[in-house]
């Protein structure tokens, strides 16, 4: 639990309340931490104490009276929440829910309440992507709750609840890449590397990845990128793509501003660039750089998680999507350890396994 935004992580005893009928009770094997479950300590607005976490897998122990497509026993990972009857996901796009901020970053349900308490009786907000789940159990929605094979391990499963998934995301839903083509990734973390192991699955020509970090450059080339570099210019650009100076696809994963007007000047007429990053950065652009060009902001990779996720899990099985070489587990008592690995850059994506 985090309860001050300068103090380390604590584990302590919560009490859950019972699930309601929607809702479903997960026993958490292992959950990924995300830069976003790094962002809450910048929060003012009484949104600790808190438990953090999502991207969760586990085991369902118990479903509300509502609940018909999970069942006690599932396997499943946790991602994000959705109403599943406003216009966007109506139209097949839950990540642009209109209900998404309420439903995943107030931390808190719909209705504003919570789902936990400490043992002094204080409410903790324990509802952060409908999960909450640097923890060993968690209270989910059936929406958020994505069944999984039960022949698949669990212990990595979770990172694609939303990191991996926001990545792939981007270049398989929202580009929707066709072989042949190429893209540059602005920032070697989970999601830019997840970004590169879907563009190789998706047969790209070139795929340059830019970060500063040499170990970073060097894991992009061992997952299929055919150029890592600590920056890119026009040269670079044109020297890599054999003449031509424009890519089709740009990610910025960094939220850095020099970065992303960066990630704009790399495509040419008829290509597209996605922003992913949360920070608090401004992108400024003249409207004659966006001349024939897209630009967008993309959330959980614009997936259908109940339908994307599986299919993430056929490719890892399959041997053509290896985002476990991301994953670095840690024991849940060290979180701490963990957060420090995640922010200096030492670990890709840290793991935490609930050892009971």
């Amino acid at each position: 639990m985090l309860r001050s935004r300068d103090q380390p992580f604590r584990i302590e005893e919560i009490e859950l309340a019972e699930p309601r009928s929607d809702e479903l009770l997960v026993r958490v094997v292992a959950t990924g931490m995300c830069h976003t479950d790094l962002l809450a300590r910048a929060r003012e607005d009484g949104f600790l104490p808190a438990v953090l976490g999502h991207e969760a897998s586990g085991v369902v122990e118990q479903v509300g009276s509502a609940v018909t497509t999970v069942r006690a026993g599932d396997h499943v990972v946790l991602t994000f929440d959705f109403c599943g009857v406003c216009r966007a996901c109506r139209r097949l796009s839950p990540a642009y829910c209109e209900e998404f901020h309420q439903r995943n970053l107030s931390g808190r349900r719909v209705d504003g309440s919570n789902v936990a308490q400490d043992r002094s009786g204080t409410q903790i907000t324990s509802r952060w992507f409908a999960q909450s789940s640097f923890s060993t159990y968690a209270i989910a929605t059936e929406r958020s709750a994505v069944v999984i094979d039960k022949s698949v391990p669990l212990e990595l499963m979770g990172p694609l609840g939303c990191g991996v998934q926001t990545g792939a995301g981007i270049v398989l839903n929202e580009f929707g890449l066709e072989a042949g083509r190429n893209i540059v990734v602005f920032g070697a973390g989970a999601v830019g590397l997840s970004a590169v192991l879907a563009a190789r699955l998706a047969g790209a020509d070139h795929v340059t990845v830019v970060d500063r970090s040499p170990q970073r450059r060097r894991l992009a080339m061992e997952l299929g990128a055919t150029a890592a570099e600590p920056m890119l210019s026009r040269e670079t650009a044109r020297h890599l793509l054999g003449g031509g100076a424009a890519f089709d696809y740009s990610v910025d994963t960094t939220g850095v501003a020099a970065v992303m007007e960066a990630a704009v000047d790399a495509v040419g007429p008829g290509g597209t660039i996605a922003l992913v990053a949360g920070g608090a950065d401004r992108l400024a652009v003249r409207p004659v750089q966006l001349s024939g060009r897209k630009l967008t902001y993309v959330i959980e990779g614009s997936s259908q998680p109940h339908s994307f996720i599986p299919s993430m899990v056929d490719f890892w099985r399959q041997g053509r999507f290896p985002f476990d070489r991301l994953i670095r587990p840690y024991r849940l008592d060290a979180i701490n350890e963990a957060e420090a690995d995640a922010r200096s850059g030492v670990t890709v994506k840290p793991v935490l396994m609930m050892d009971r």
